[in-house]
């Protein structure tokens, strides 16, 4: 094994930080096309359905909310209206997120049914062969008393369905973003019923700004008795996906921001994943609620539609004890490192008040940790690279016999006490600390619309400058594949510089490869965040620092 091997194995670990995902997605355990079909025909028979169509219309946003009348939803964290017509949650926005940086519109998350982009949230009940005549999305429910729903203050609708069941929605949310929705139904007749209470989540198109990039899961997610399902927008067009559980939660994940609903503890549930005329996400109970004559009955569905804020979410898990709810953050396969890390650089970040400040600090304690580790490696690539002359002429004075070459460069190897891959281990030691940062990074609403210094301002969006328009001396604007910064261009100089100190491959083509290596990565890293681009230079930096000492230190020239 020859000294080649120091270098792909730094290769290797830029390339999975890149592409883990891509290569090693999580597999999805998903009900197959011919159970489905299976349990179509049974839901046509015995089971309740709850998919209505949805008649889109052009309209403006605020058009369609004009077109119902609304109680209002207020608290410090979000703000919008139900719509009375269907008792829906269709009209929500954060009022502490911006949607664009230097905005003032903030981020409008629930729309009416009606529009393009319509995303709302229904709950009711349902019926076998939809026997019973129950609230359906056209249906016009009245206020009880208080129009304005806030903490503190719920709110109830009621509808009556004139053949002897009166349904309430009585509605609390708390004061960031967890509405309680508790449904009650009187049977004034002397028929017995049975209903089944469900919710659903409906979307009516993918989103446009899904990142599609393996690192980051966008679309469908659920816990159910314990096991996380994600299934992506295109994993559900042409199939519907069902899964049956007593515990867990479902619901729909962006980037930064989501929604779920969580059923009745310890109550069994089918869920469904589908996709008709509209993304749905939704569950029913498996039991009905059984409605004997002059009486009344209960059900409590909760209702998350969230920024995803790491401490709201984990306080949620642990006070509504959902299990695995802290999950519909993306923490990624490196959960058990990457979830420390942001603890840690949160604390950072309220203790600078720069989240870009603390990146370095964060990079600066990592190579502190790996500091012994990289002092072996990087006295082994030094050792690798004073060899090189003598490895040289081995290979030009027996380029003809490889066998003897290869008993030559082991003979050298032992002669020196070195191991050539000695440098590998603990560089692969640290590739998952090194994923777990940058997944860390890549997730976190924390880091959204934060600043750094200079042209910065904002750490989860690309570098806006471009060497194509000498960095804004140009008064051009190119376009987006070209725009490459100042800070891409910062980090593949100091990977250039990291690689001119380790030992040259001593095949050229490889060294022509791994030369363009720098430049490859400066343009695939180019229009990722800005925060996670001066996280890998400065850690290349204080990589350079630490091996250029210890080169010094074993008297190694560096080109």
């Amino acid at each position: 094994m020859d000294n080649k091997n120091v270098f792909v194995a730094i290769a290797l670990s830029m390339s999975v930080l890149l592409f883990w995902g891509a290569f090693f997605e999580t597999p999805k355990k998903q009900t197959s096309i011919q159970n489905q079909e299976k349990i179509s025909d049974v839901e046509n028979e015995i089971t309740p359905s709850i998919n209505q169509k949805i008649q889109k219309k052009s309209l403006s946003r605020q058009d369609a909310l004009s077109e119902s009348d609304r109680v209002l939803i207020k608290n410090k964290n979000v703000e919008g209206s139900i719509s009375l017509k269907g008792g829906i949650l269709d009209d929500l926005s954060f009022i502490n997120y911006k949607k664009e940086l230097n905005d003032d519109q903030r981020v409008v998350f629930l729309n009416p049914k009606e529009i393009e982009d319509g995303y709302f949230v229904e709950t009711g009940w349902t019926s076998i062969k939809n026997e019973v005549k129950v609230p359906a999305l056209d249906t016009q429910w009245k206020v009880k008393g208080n129009k304005l729903l806030s903490p503190g203050n719920p709110v109830v609708l009621e509808w009556n369905n004139n053949e002897g069941l009166i349904f309430k929605k009585i509605i609390s949310l708390d004061e960031k973003f967890l509405f309680k929705i508790n449904q009650e139904v009187q049977n004034n007749s002397s028929k017995n019923y049975q209903l089944f209470p469900y919710a659903q989540i409906t979307r009516n198109k993918k989103p446009d700004d899904v990142q599609g990039f393996y690192i980051l899961h966008e679309g469908f997610i659920g816990v159910f008795d314990g096991d996380l399902k994600e299934d992506g927008y295109e994993d559900i067009k042409d199939k519907k996906i069902i899964r049956e559980a007593n515990n867990g939660w479902l619901g729909i994940t962006d980037k930064y921001w989501m929604t779920a609903v969580v059923p009745p503890k310890d109550s069994s549930f089918k869920s469904s994943f589908l996709y008709k005329d509209s993304f749905k996400a939704n569950y029913i109970l498996n039991d009905p609620v059984v409605l004997t004559a002059s009486s009344k009955a209960s059900n409590e569905i909760r209702l998350f539609a969230a920024a995803k804020e790491v401490d709201t979410v984990d306080g949620y898990a642990a006070s509504e004890e959902i299990e695995k709810f802290d999950l519909v953050i993306d923490w990624g396969w490196f959960y058990f490192f990457t979830k420390p890390l942001f603890f840690v650089i949160d604390y950072l970040f309220k203790f600078s008040g720069n989240f870009g400040i603390a990146i370095v600090l964060i990079t600066l304690a990592i190579r502190v940790i790996f500091f012994p580790l990289a002092n072996y490696s990087f006295r082994s690539m030094a050792k690798m690279k004073a060899l090189q002359p003598e490895l040289t002429r081995l290979k030009e004075l027996h380029k003809e016999d490889k066998v003897k070459l290869q008993q030559e460069m082991m003979a050298l190897y032992r002669k020196e006490k070195i191991n050539p891959a000695s440098g590998c281990l603990p560089i692969l030691i640290q590739i998952p600390f090194f994923f777990a940062i940058y997944k860390m990074l890549f997730i976190s609403l924390e880091m959204r619309h934060q600043p750094f210094f200079g042209w910065i301002q904002d750490l989860s969006a690309k570098d806006p400058t471009t060497i194509f328009n000498l960095f804004g001396l140009i008064p051009w604007d190119p376009p987006g594949f070209l725009i490459i910064g100042i800070w891409p261009i910062l980090m593949g100089l100091t990977m250039y510089l990291q690689q001119k100190l380790n030992p040259a491959p001593p095949d050229p083509i490889q060294a022509k490869i791994f030369a363009f290596f720098p430049l490859f990565l400066t343009i695939i890293l180019a229009p990722f965040p800005s925060g996670l681009v001066v996280y890998w230079t400065v850690n290349n930096i204080l990589t350079i620092a630490q091996q250029w000492v210890i080169m010094k230190k074993t008297k190694v020239k560096t080109n």
